[in-house]
Formats: C-alpha cells, sequence, structure tokens
C-alpha cells in the first residue's frame, strides 16, 4: 500500500468508503465485519461513513456503529486508522436523502456519532452537504466550535463548490484538510474542485470513483456499466490482466497527489482488489488513453 496525507496524517492512498455495508442491498454482519477487516489487512487505514448511511428510518448510525465493532474485534494494530465520518444528512422513511445544516443540528450529530465510534475525538468530521436553508458560514462555524472543543480534530466538506471550498478556508484555517466530492471517469463537474484542493494542499476524495466502470451503490447496483465510451479502461485492464476498477482507481491516483479514492465496497475481496491499485502504476500512454475516454464522457 502506497500512501498520501489528510492534513498532515499518513493514510492509505486508498480509502475504504463503507456506505454498501449500511444500506439497501447490504451483506449479513459477518461478510460486513470481514470486507472491513479485508481492507485493514491490505493497508487501507482511511474509513469513511455517515451517520446517514443506514436503511431508510431504520437505524441511525448503523455504519459508524459496525466500523466500530469492526476495528474494536479486528486483531492487528488499528492506530494509524482515520475515521471520517459526515453529519447534515438524514434518511427518512420513505428513502429520500434530506440536509440540515443548522449549527444545532451539527452538534447534535457530531456528539451522537463521537459515542456510536467510542472514540475521545473524530477524527475527521465532515460536512456531508451545505443546506441552501442555512447560510454556508453559519454550518462552517459549527465545526469551528467543535474544533475548538476537541470533539474532532480535522474538519472537511463534501459536495462543494470551489467558492465554497475558499469561504470555509477563511473560517477554519490550515484545519480544512479534506474535500469529498463525486468524481470518477463519468462524472468530471469537480475538476475546478480537484485543481483548487491540489493548489491548498487539501486532500481530494473522490466518493463513487468508479462511475462508468460500476455502478455506484447509489444506483441500486454494482454491477458492471455496459458504457461503450469507457472501453478503455476495461482494455488496459485486459492487457495488465487486472481488474478495470483497478484500472480507474490508479487512473485517479495519477491526477494528483491530493487525490484519495473511497470506493465503497460489501466484499472482502472487492476491496483487496481495489486497495491493490495503489501500487498499479500506469504508463504515459496509458493515462493518455484513458483520460481521453474519460473527457469524451
Amino acid at each position: 500500500m502506497r500512501y498520501r496525507t489528510v492534513g498532515g496524517l499518513k493514510v492509505s492512498a486508498v480509502g475504504l468508503g463503507a456506505m454498501p455495508l449500511s444500506i439497501e442491498g447490504r451483506p449479513d454482519e459477518a461478510r460486513a465485519l470481514a470486507t472491513v477487516h479485508a481492507a485493514l489487512d491490505a493497508g487501507v487505514t482511511l474509513l469513511d461513513t455517515a451517520d446517514s448511511y443506514h436503511l431508510p428510518g431504520q437505524e441511525p448510525g448503523h455504519n459508524e456503529l459496525l466500523l466500530a465493532r469492526a476495528l474494536a474485534a479486528y486483531g492487528g494494530d488499528t492506530d494509524g486508522v482515520l475515521l471520517a465520518t459526515k453529519g447534515g444528512r438524514g434518511r427518512p422513511a420513505d428513502g429520500t436523502w434530506t440536509t440540515t445544516g443548522t449549527p444545532r443540528h451539527l452538534r447534535t450529530a457530531a456528539e451522537a456519532s463521537l459515542k456510536r465510534l467510542g472514540v475521545e475525538a473524530i477524527g475527521l468530521y465532515q460536512l456531508h452537504r451545505p443546506d441552501p436553508a442555512v447560510p454556508f458560514e453559519e454550518s462552517v462555524g459549527a465545526l469551528r466550535e467543535l474544533l475548538d472543543e476537541g470533539k474532532i480534530r480535522l474538519a472537511g466538506l463534501s459536495n462543494v463548490t470551489a467558492d465554497q471550498i475558499v469561504r470555509a478556508r477563511t473560517i477554519l484555517g490550515d484545519r480544512l484538510v479534506s474535500v469529498q466530492n463525486r468524481f470518477s471517469p463519468e462524472v468530471r463537474d469537480s475538476d475546478p474542485e480537484l485543481r483548487l484542493c491540489a493548489e491548498l494542499g487539501l486532500a481530494f476524495l473522490p466518493w463513487s470513483p468508479l462511475g462508468g466502470i460500476s455502478r455506484s451503490s447509489l444506483d441500486g447496483s454494482s454491477g458492471l456499466a455496459a458504457a461503450p465510451r469507457f472501453a478503455a479502461f476495461h482494455e488496459v485492464a485486459r492487457e495488465r490482466g487486472v481488474s478495470p476498477q483497478q484500472v480507474c482507481l490508479a487512473w485517479l491516483l495519477s491526477l494528483s497527489p491530493a487525490v484519495i479514492p473511497i470506493p465503497g465496497a460489501s466484499r472482502p475481496r472487492t476491496i483487496r482488489d481495489s486497495a491493490a491499485a495503489s501500487e498499479l502504476t500506469l504508463t504515459e500512454a496509458e493515462l493518455t488513453r484513458l483520460s481521453e475516454a474519460a473527457r469524451a464522457s
């Protein structure tokens, strides 16, 4: 496993997006725990969760509790693991995703996450999504208060624009360490945010990084997408004798040292394959083929 940094902390170049372990179609607990343990065995030290990763209207915080149990049951060293969670979204019984970014809600959510994770302070706490009904500075101000009180160690943002990153940085300073936006061969809307993160020294954590290669858990399936325009990823994979997903993650890692993908997984073999992408070095010719395919999308 190769490593990168989040706020000065060394973490694995590929993280684990734990959401599929707790939402619709989730595995049983034994397989879920085995998946987390396989990630740790493979050198993954960034585990991404959120209080809203649970079945609609049921078991709030399920994913956080699951990760806490997985870490407690793991036989190896977990001192270097960075637990990253998020607050500001909800999953009511109708299956929608709500957004609540009031300072009061974020404080309550962070304190609940702290208890579920069973840690003295949350390693990385992220605003899950800006709330259009709440001034952005107020939501970010809640993160600053949590930092000042020692309840969270580092702060991050998710689903934000470049302007919001700049505004948050004026409030949080160098305690803002990461941005988690959707980014993949298929979804390149956050190119400006990626460039800004690289310029500012922030980690950029692509969620759903396999878009165009595999479907996101949010799409209801993890099966391969039949997208001819991304054939180059499959072709390079066949030539290298690896999976298209591994090629995709290696391509993402090549874009910038700021990039730390967090692919989802619900099986041990899946996260082992993803983790191996950190060791896959693509040639300049291969990277050009893949980037041209991504731009064509």
